[in-house]
């Protein structure tokens, strides 16, 4: 059963039989809003883009994961491509974490998302980000954050997993900011080291 998370919880990653999760993605899905005048409703495709950021203990950015670069340099964070529009249903962009190929010295991935077009989260409804158990036969929702509160930002920070002993957590942060890619938002991720 999915845990829905509110702004700075955090969620302890362990299978629900025990265990240490070992493989997940995070997923994130979005709608254009529907716009109209005199009867006629339109939507505008609004191109979000999900990232992951790697960071070493010292919160230094060691590798990252976008539409430009599809996978880690060690291979353990896989984007499975870009969606130019959120058409379709359920995830429009996931990207795969394997939790146990991560490299030792990273200890947090942060994930991301903005409007590469430029159009600000008033465009977009039904917007979320998902984290996925995706080990076994059966993918097991564990945590979903709406990603609310749509306004003039084109940006949030959505969520991170950190290294938590033995295993790894992930912590709904869902700070507005202002961005096209990544590397504009890394000043607003910092914060959340």
């Amino acid at each position: 059963m999915a845990v829905s998370l509110s702004k700075g919880q955090t969620l302890s990653l362990q299978k629900s039989g025990g265990g240490r999760l070992t493989r997940v993605f995070m997923g994130l899905g979005w709608d254009a809003v529907a716009r109209g005048f005199l009867g006629r409703r339109k939507s505008v495709d609004v191109d979000l883009d999900a990232s992951a950021l790697l960071f070493d203990a010292r919160g230094e950015l060691v590798d990252q994961v976008w539409f430009q670069q599809l996978r880690s340099r060690d291979g353990s964070v896989q984007h499975t491509g870009d969606n130019l529009t959120g058409a379709g249903e359920g995830d429009d962009e996931r990207i795969v974490v394997d939790l146990s190929a991560v490299p030792a010295a990273v200890a947090s991935v942060v994930f991301t998302v903005n409007s590469f077009t430029g159009q600000d989260f008033s465009s977009i409804e039904n917007a979320f980000c998902r984290l996925v158990d995706a080990a076994g036969p059966q993918e097991v929702e564990l945590a979903r954050y709406e990603l609310s509160g749509a306004g003039r930002h084109t940006a949030q920070v959505m969520a991170k997993l950190t290294r938590q002993g033995e295993g790894w957590a992930m912590t709904a942060i869902g700070q507005t900011a202002s961005g096209r890619t990544f590397g504009d938002l890394l000043p607003a991720v910092r914060p959340h080291l």
